[in-house]
């Protein structure tokens, strides 16, 4: 998880940046470009075969969530300051909390749900006054938080099932065609100067999610995620 705080917050300074030029949505293709390379040289280095899974509906599922999540969160980078976007994120473990319940059947011990309280007790401090910060942007990050949500408690699901790279694979291969459809009537032609920004945005979410693939393999997504707040 500490990999993951690292790299989240890497890829968020990247995301700032590009916004200047690109879309959220090419934003996101050029990430699962640069992850779908990466990962495709990792398993020629081990083994193609570990992509091969009993589980590709929930594996669509996932990625469809967190492509939606992804969206919501790069385009609240765009337009409002980052502690507010990781403020409004960090109601992913609360929406974790209840999935995991319900579909995954984890218990809910009182230590969880105290660690969960006294996060959500830091978002509301970061937001004062609150209401002042309810804007389209807020609400997209809010949404955001629910898709992460889900995408994080399917990735517990499948880390018992699946190799990370397996898991690694199929988000970038689930989510290169919808970035791809969703940029293109719209599409800028990055400069050279955001080339590297894109290689960062695209190296961290790749080594982000491979840590919380490995993570939830380990523990509970109770007990991962809210590890999130540390951001």
């Amino acid at each position: 998880m500490s990999g993951t705080l690292v790299s989240f917050m890497a890829m968020a300074i990247g995301g700032r940046q590009l916004s200047g030029q690109l879309t959220t949505f090419q934003i996101l293709f050029f990430r699962s470009i640069i992850g779908l390379l990466i990962v495709s040289f990792w398993l020629w280095r081990s083994s193609w075969q570990q992509i091969f899974t009993r589980h590709f509906k929930i594996h669509a599922l996932r990625n469809i969530a967190h492509f939606g999540g992804q969206f919501g969160w790069f385009y609240g980078i765009a337009f409002i300051p980052l502690a507010e976007v990781f403020a409004l994120e960090f109601t992913v473990p609360v929406w974790t909390a209840v999935l995991a319940t319900v579909l995954l059947g984890e218990q809910i011990t009182r230590a969880r749900v105290t660690a969960i309280t006294f996060g959500v007790m830091g978002v509301i401090l970061i937001l004062r006054p609150g209401i002042a910060v309810v804007n389209p942007a807020s609400l997209a990050v809010l949404g955001s938080a629910l898709g992460y949500a889900l995408s994080h408690t399917l990735t517990r699901r499948l880390a018992q099932v699946d190799t990370p790279l397996t898991i690694l694979f199929y988000m970038t291969l689930i989510q290169l065609p919808l970035g791809f459809v969703t940029s293109i009537f719209d599409w800028t032609t990055p400069s050279a100067a955001m080339l590297p920004w894109i290689i960062v945005v695209g190296v961290t979410a790749l080594s982000g999610h491979y840590c919380m693939a490995r993570a939830l393999a380990m523990a509970d997504a109770i007990v991962v995620v809210p590890m999130d707040f540390l951001r």
